[in-house]
């Protein structure tokens, strides 16, 4: 064997088993912005295709996945289908049936199959909800697939005619009142009664205008203008809603220099009136990655394509620019970042979709056409297990949680502010200054200092008395001793 064969039989080796053991590497930022590297917060459990689920053929163009208590739906947008799997409690996928078409109904008339789907919702009520894209129409059916309602294109003034109605994303709340998203709709959701009725939008984002567009404008002729393109609202990639019936939504369409201001709002939490009230408390906008280059031909900032949100109230982000998942506590802190673009297990070539259940994490690659299943670390579970511990009141266990976690990662910058928090909610305020201080949490130190001098002036009030009673006094009796002297010395 020459030199050459055992040159590359060596690489492939060593590519193989990159491949086997590669792992995407877990950070998070500090204040400065620099990349903290961290121990792993998710493992790859599985990376499964069509063969792995029992299907007959190839997934195509897979685009979306929801889950319902341990069932996984998963859109097969290509073929025109849905997979239904079941998460099993030895952690493995498994293949309960394919729905390709519902049952035939006036409603549907002839047309009972599906075209190039790209999303279904269970609602709380057992409703199934398919967004059968390319026939435009959204599709509300019970568990045994009869049709109860076809949602179809508005008949309103407001809504913009001429246009193909490309339904891709559904969900509903528990009074069956349905949210979607359509393609070439730039107003937000298309909000919908529960017998189906039109009625309007529902959180339109506001309009970003780039200020030397709109100076070149002003300046322009008229056929100028006319191939400009028009300043429109941007629109909504994804959405999911939460165990409080507010909707999670995430964009890709922004312009970079918006990220760092907040205008941009990649990640939005929508209250009852269709208004932003996402908590923002973090180093930085809960935006991704807050630095980016440009290599192995990805450039830009993190593109959100999906979200997911843990009863918790912890959420993650999956960013489809790079493949990675970022997940972000209720507060807008970071918590931490993972995976990555490539072949590789825990890498993606194009992430689409984003679900959990319980704490696991399913991302689908529509690309290559898999199915990829993440279990926490103990380190994970333990970051979880602090958040939760606080948010019910269970302080001193919380900071005992968040010292378990330092000895894992002593540069883990949110155990420090979780400790300050912990000690905070305890009234040890000197001792939640110096680890606010310590991470130059400015907002929790300024809390924790007001409590802190408040509790000084209490403590030590008889004292602050006396010495200024005795401030005021000794100027008077010096008066008065000197006042006796001078009438004595006068007689």
């Amino acid at each position: 064997m020459n030199r050459r064969k055992i040159f590359l039989l060596i690489a492939s080796l060593f590519t193989l088993c990159a491949g086997l053991f590669a792992k995407a590497d877990t950070y998070t930022y500090n204040f400065w912005d620099d990349i903290e590297k961290s121990p792993d917060a998710y493992r790859v459990s599985h990376v499964l295709y069509a063969n792995d689920l029992g299907l007959d053929k190839p997934l195509k163009n897979p685009t979306s996945l929801f889950a319902d208590g341990n069932t996984i739906y998963l859109v097969d947008t290509d073929n025109n289908r849905i997979v239904v799997l079941t998460y099993t409690q030895k952690k493995t996928l498994e293949l309960v049936k394919v729905i390709d078409r519902v049952n035939d109904s006036p409603l549907v008339g002839e047309n009972t199959t599906f075209k190039a789907p790209q999303d279904i919702y269970v609602s709380p009520n057992g409703y199934l909800f398919i967004a059968d894209t390319q026939n435009g129409r959204v599709l509300k059916t019970d568990k045994d697939l009869n049709v109860l309602l076809v949602i179809t294109e508005p008949d309103d003034p407001t809504y913009e005619k001429g246009k193909a109605y490309l339904p891709s994303r559904v969900i509903a709340d528990s009074k069956d009142r349905v949210y979607l998203l359509s393609k070439n709709v730039t107003k937000g959701f298309l909000k919908y009664e529960a017998d189906g009725s039109f009625q309007g939008y529902y959180g339109a984002t506001k309009v970003i205008v780039n200020p030397i567009d709109l100076l070149w404008k002003k300046f322009a002729t008229e056929a100028q203008k006319a191939r400009m393109e028009s300043f429109v609202p941007t629109e909504y990639s994804n959405c999911f809603i939460d165990k409080e019936g507010l909707i999670y939504a995430v964009t890709a369409s922004f312009e970079e220099y918006d990220l760092r201001s907040g205008k941009a709002a990649p990640i939005r939490r929508l209250n009852a009136l269709g208004t932003d009230i996402l908590v923002q408390n973090g180093y930085e906008y809960p935006i991704g990655d807050v630095i980016w280059g440009n290599a192995g031909g990805v450039s830009g900032p993190s593109r959100m394509s999906d979200i997911t949100v843990l009863d918790n109230e912890i959420y993650l982000a999956l960013d489809e620019n790079r493949g990675r998942i970022f997940a972000y506590n209720n507060q807008g802190y970071l918590l931490f970042s993972f995976g990555g673009k490539g072949n590789t297990k825990g890498n993606f070539r194009k992430a689409s979709s984003l679900e959990h259940i319980g704490k696991d994490l399913f991302v689908l690659d529509s690309t290559s056409a898999s199915l990829t299943v993440f279990t926490p670390t103990d380190y994970c579970n333990l970051i979880y297990t602090a958040e939760e511990q606080f948010s019910v009141g269970e302080y001193d266990e919380s900071a005992a949680t968040w010292e378990k976690v330092l000895k894992l990662n002593g540069n883990y910058d949110l155990a420090y502010i979780g400790l300050g928090k912990a000690y905070l909610r305890q009234k040890r305020y000197k001792d939640a200054m110096e680890y606010f201080k310590l991470k130059r949490d400015r907002r929790d130190y300024s809390k924790a200092f007001k409590y802190y001098r408040k509790e000084w002036i209490e403590k030590n009030f008889a004292w602050l008395t006396i010495i200024v009673v005795v401030i005021i006094l000794i100027p008077l009796v010096i008066g008065w001793v000197k006042r006796i002297k001078w009438e004595i010395n006068s007689l």
